[in-house]
């Protein structure tokens, strides 16, 4: 039998209600994941990330609990290139930079049981489908590959750089970048908004545009490149700086050349700053910022507040807590832009993506 437009409209909200749940758990696991750049962040800042060298993923659950537990890891540190550069080190100065490794790692662990435990009581109260399932169990295991890419981070200063490989740093964020716009976007999917027109094909540039500008501030952060030429607008006493194709071949002048390196991330940031001017004023001319494009005005101020924020963290030579403000402010804006792409694609359905 027919259902009428009102038992439909009934049926479809109850629907709805019963993902309430599976979009609140995605959204704390988005900040759970931001938390965890954040701690990884201020893991890189204080060089900590080295602090422990080994990787057990069940056992490495408990830290040193007796002298002679944490004698081993220091020594096991000292036997590592930066290590042996910092021979001044004493156990105290170490458990500092052992703790905030530890805590980034046990983090990372917290975020498997908070993802784990919910999909299995979700998947047996039924409040999604199969066709819902395989996604999320994809956002499973993209969160696993995201802990075995931090190991092979941490491996690559293990045996002869004295700080982890800028390459591998930036693989290591793009992943958690990636992983944080999918948990966003599958939320997004799930909630009940009014159908709308696909338009959504100029924000997929803002998002590739800021992927970009992420992986090249993880080189940026590798590289160490935000410690000098703490000017600004001029960088090296001009606007285009001499050196920036120092290295042969030329590629690598974009990866290794910490002045080249820089220079891209001021460029990139003034790209993103256009791209979204032009985005407000595109849409203005559509006709306004009503429903789905009310983000716009927000990633407009996100992104102004990003750009002064980058700023400050150059003039005043990268303080820890601004350039974790910076970072995780360039998370937020990220994920403002994933929502707004996802309300201005195809319109969604419940139990599906």
């Amino acid at each position: 039998m027919a259902l009428s437009a009102t038992e439909q409209s009934i049926i479809d909200r109850l629907a709805h209600d019963r993902l309430k749940p599976v979009r609140i758990w995605l959204y704390v696991m988005a900040l759970l994941v931001l938390a965890m750049v954040v701690v990884g962040g201020a893991t890189r800042l204080t060089e900590s990330g080295l602090s422990i060298t080994s990787w057990k993923p069940i056992s490495g659950i408990v830290p040193p609990l007796s002298d002679a537990d944490w004698q081993a890891e220091f020594e096991a540190y000292r036997l590592i290139p930066q290590g042996v550069q910092n021979a001044w080190m004493g156990i105290e100065d170490f458990k500092a930079i052992f703790w905030w490794e530890w805590g980034h790692r046990f983090l990372g662990r917290i975020i498997g049981i908070a993802f784990a435990v919910p999909f299995l009581v979700f998947l047996v109260q039924r409040r999604f489908t199969w066709n819902l399932a395989v996604p999320l169990a994809g956002l499973f295991v993209l969160g696993g590959f995201q802990g075995v890419l931090g190991w092979w981070m941490v491996s690559s200063g293990l045996s002869e750089l004295t700080s982890v490989s800028q390459y591998r740093l930036a693989a290591h964020l793009f992943a958690a970048s990636v992983l944080f716009m999918a948990l966003i976007w599958v939320a997004r999917r799930l909630q009940p908004l009014p159908q709308t027109s696909p338009s959504g094909w100029p924000v997929v540039g803002l998002v590739v545009l800021l992927l970009v500008q992420i992986v090249a501030g993880a080189f940026v952060a590798g590289l160490d490149a935000g410690m000098a030429y703490n000017t600004w607008p001029l960088m090296d006493g001009t606007l285009i700086p001499s050196g920036l194709d120092a290295m042969s071949p030329a590629w690598k002048n974009l990866f290794e050349n910490a002045l080249t390196v820089q220079f891209t991330h001021r460029v990139l940031a003034y790209l993103v700053l256009v791209y979204v001017a032009w985005l407000l004023f595109r849409q203005h001319r559509r006709g306004g910022f009503a429903g789905e494009h009310g983000w716009l005005p927000r990633i407009a101020a996100l992104v102004v507040a990003q750009v002064g924020l980058g700023i400050a963290t150059l003039l005043t030579a990268v303080p820890i807590s601004l350039a974790l403000g910076h970072q995780a402010l360039a998370f937020m804006l990220l994920g403002t832009v994933t929502a707004y792409l996802a309300d201005t694609t195809a319109p969604r359905r419940h139990n599906s993506l």
